[in-house]
């Protein structure tokens, strides 16, 4: 029996006009049917459109073949939607899907490249995944170049068992440029990864309650976003816990670095993010306990505002983030869309009284920022996170809410159970702001320099 199947046998061109969707499909299927092995691209640019990864079957992409997504929507199937956004219908279609399958992979030292550019076709919204898992198990995606997706670059959901290796990811020319996303999966591995975007680099979610996000290893990665390095939550119906994060760098990451929101009445729990270099990243550390439904954003099926849930057990250590000349600047998602700016830099960590963040630690953290904000210049009031199932006031303090920060370096709210030691602060230029404000925290452990 077969165990290597090329597409070229099976009426592949790879001439990059000709449409080979229904040449790779039919490979794909004779493998399956075959009791599985590795459907290999070789020696050409392959056009398709949807394609249907089978149990036991690898796709392999040689490193002298490209994968290219048809610029013509037509060629994309329906029924791969399964996402999750109440507000992104624009990306229900897919390049590779795959459903309750098991022992799966897309593997490879060559490149899919999502031809963004040719994203939404006149008359339509759509603008396809590169990849999405639903439901599937033992799933290898490795060694590729992810480029140019027009949407996100891949979807795991409600899956286990999943490796992701060695990927050179790079999502800039659309929104949505989301790099690797998990929603209710346990058991994943993702090491050596480089990630570029506009929107989050990698995002860990739990948008129901049958499908925890657990067992989370993110080792060897470089990130660089307009938007989020690291984001752990928003989506987090269910509970999204047991995450160990080491020995990442990131690099102009105009939002946030590590960044954790449990805002739709689940847990987060038991994290810990070791041994990260940042440079350039406007919001080191972003942490926040809350509610919301009443924005964009919010899960599929979450109909009423949830209680808010609970944030516990969170170690961060030894990171060092530094700003050179450019966080001057005011930075934007494409034109219009501002992303951070000097009086929006800063550690934040913020909760609603009533519900207090307990049990964090950063240790060992210096930082670096560049400075210069005078505290006259930004708003007196800095509002508070509330639970929006009771009346509230109009502006509350949110995800994305306020738009600066009343301290230089760091400002903690609603923490039991606070321990800061060896943390280090330094401003290259003068900052009229407080330097750093703890408030009603019970703090176990006070070790803050400013120098």
């Amino acid at each position: 029996m077969l165990d290597m199947y090329n597409v070229k046998d099976f009426g592949a061109v790879g001439d990059g006009t000709t449409v080979d969707t229904t040449a790779i499909q039919q490979t794909i299927d004779c493998c399956a049917e075959a009791g599985g092995g590795t459907v290999v691209l070789a020696g050409g640019t392959f056009v398709s459109g949807t394609i249907f990864l089978k149990s036991n079957v690898y796709l392999q992409v040689n490193a002298s073949a490209v994968l290219l997504a048809n610029p013509d929507i037509r060629d994309y199937a329906d029924g791969t939607h399964y996402n999750r956004y109440v507000n992104e219908k624009d990306m229900d279609k897919c390049l590779i899907y795959a459903e309750d399958a098991t022992n799966i992979g897309v593997i490879g030292q060559g490149e899919i490249n999502g031809n963004a550019e040719c994203f939404p076709n006149e008359g339509t919204i759509d603008r396809p995944m590169m990849m999405r898992f639903l439901r599937c198990a033992h799933i290898h995606v490795k060694g590729l170049r992810l480029h140019n997706s027009t949407a996100w670059t891949t979807a795991f959901l409600d899956s286990e068992n999943i490796w992701c290796d060695g990927l050179d990811i790079r999502n800039d020319r659309r929104y949505n440029g989301d790099g690797l996303d998990y929603d209710g999966c346990k058991n994943v591995f993702i090491s050596n990864c480089r990630i570029l975007g506009t929107d989050d680099n990698l995002c860990l979610q739990a948008s129901s309650k049958d499908y925890p996000m657990k067992n989370v290893h993110i080792v060897n990665c470089h990130f660089t976003s307009i938007c989020a390095g690291i984001r752990i939550g928003l989506k987090s119906v269910g509970d999204i816990s047991n995450v160990a994060i080491h020995n990442c760098t990131f690099e102009n990451v105009w939002r946030e670095g590590i960044k954790i929101e449990c805002t739709e009445g689940g847990s987060i729990t038991d994290i810990v993010a070791q041994g990260l270099v940042m440079r350039n990243v406007t919001r080191p550390i972003f942490i926040i306990l809350n509610n919301r439904l009443d924005v964009i954003g919010s899960s599929v099926g979450l109909e009423a505002m949830p209680e808010i849930g609970t944030m516990a057990r969170i170690l961060l250590s030894d990171i060092i983030a530094t700003d050179d000349e450019e966080m001057n600047n005011t930075h934007y998602r494409f034109t219009d869309d501002v992303m951070g700016c000097p009086s929006f830099n800063g550690i934040r960590i913020d909760a609603c009284e009533s519900h207090p963040i307990r049990d964090l630690t950063l240790k060992h953290v210096t930082y670096t920022f560049i400075g210069g904000v005078n505290k006259e210049d930004i708003p007196a009031d800095y509002p508070k996170v509330w639970d929006m199932r009771f009346e509230h006031p109009d502006l509350v303090s949110e995800n994305y809410y306020p738009t600066w920060s009343r301290t230089t370096f760091m400002d903690v709210r609603h923490v039991e159970r606070l321990s800061l030691e060896g943390v280090k602060f330094h401003a290259f230029q003068a900052d009229t702001r407080e330097s750093y404000r703890i408030e009603h925290c019970t703090v176990l452990k006070e070790d803050v320099t400013e120098y």
